[in-house]
């Protein structure tokens, strides 16, 4: 893409916003994969990612909205796209009238399940150990230990590119399992967040969290670079659970590993390539079809 007009535009409407030429995706994705973005930005409210989103639909740079790209995997080569980060600016966070909080899209969930906690607001628990930002963890419903978004989300304020900002209550999210209303319209934009909790003891939320945390600790290869759980989880079955019974923990090709200490993480233990990542998928999806007849969907971001 000619970038010309779009930093011509950007320099006359927008001469506020930050924006870095040829950003090494790598340092914006927990994978630690990624070659360069031909422009990244980083909006510091809503209104300038919704000018930001209108103009790049127009000159066809095909906007990536991320957070802290914990579920992302890019390709090598980079994006010839115009990649917005909304973690570093646009993650204002607030007490809302009664047990709400309200979030923007860039706040760190496990900043959100802090500010919960220290008000004695229970109900996000879960999310404490959850690395992502609010935005991501509403477009997929996030979850953990038998907490998801859809338990504790009021309502959601999205831009959608061609009908503007609206604000949709959760029963019009459409949330299910790792999906919601989002999953069809990935040009919209989460904004920002409004939480309902319950009041409860915010010494024994504390407990939960650190309780929640350990668990993750010594069940989840935190000390590598991944993108968390690799794969959805098929009906009637784990699949973590799956591949152990494979015998595939431990695969490994190039700097792409199947973690020997949980096998639903694929993880990256020396210098992996997007490549290597999506060849380790591709055998162990096909493998676990091959042995249990059950077709494993990943759960991590793809990006084209």
């Amino acid at each position: 893409m000619d970038w010309t007009k779009f930093d011509r535009y950007l320099s006359e409407y927008l001469p506020d916003l930050r924006v870095v030429c040829d950003e090494s995706m790598s340092r914006h994705t927990s994978f630690r994969i990624g070659g360069p973005a031909s422009r990244m930005a980083f909006p510091t409210n809503g209104e300038q990612l919704v000018l930001l989103m209108n103009y790049a639909a127009e000159c066809g740079a095909r906007p990536l909205v991320i957070g802290n790209g914990t579920n992302l995997l890019v390709p090598d080569e980079g994006l010839d796209r115009l990649v917005i980060d909304t973690s570093v600016a646009m993650n204002r966070l607030e007490k809302g009238e009664g047990d709400t909080l309200i979030a923007e899209a860039g706040v760190p969930l496990a900043r959100l399940a802090d500010l919960a906690c220290k008000e004695g607001l229970t109900g996000l628990e879960f999310a404490h150990g959850i690395p992502g930002t609010v935005g991501g963890a509403v477009c997929m419903n996030a979850g953990a230990y038998g907490g998801e978004m859809k338990q504790v989300i009021e309502s959601v304020t999205v831009l959608f590119p061609e009908e503007g900002v609206r604000t949709l209550s959760c029963g019009e999210m459409a949330f299910g399992y790792r999906r919601s209303l989002l999953n069809e319209r990935p040009d919209a934009v989460v904004l920002r967040a409004v939480f309902r909790l319950k009041k409860g003891d915010s010494a024994g939320i504390r407990e939960t969290m650190r309780d929640l945390m350990e668990r993750r600790k010594t069940s989840q290869p935190l000390e590598y670079p991944s993108a968390g759980s690799t794969f959805k989880r098929p009906e009637g079955h784990f699949a973590g659970t799956l591949i152990d019974q494979c015998g595939l923990k431990g695969l490994t090709v190039g700097g792409a590993q199947v973690s020997k200490k949980h096998a639903g993480f694929v993880i990256n233990i020396d210098g992996a390539t997007c490549a290597d990542v999506l060849e380790l998928i591709a055998q162990v999806q096909a493998r676990v079809f091959a042995e249990t007849g059950v077709r494993l969907e990943p759960e991590v971001k793809i990006i084209r």
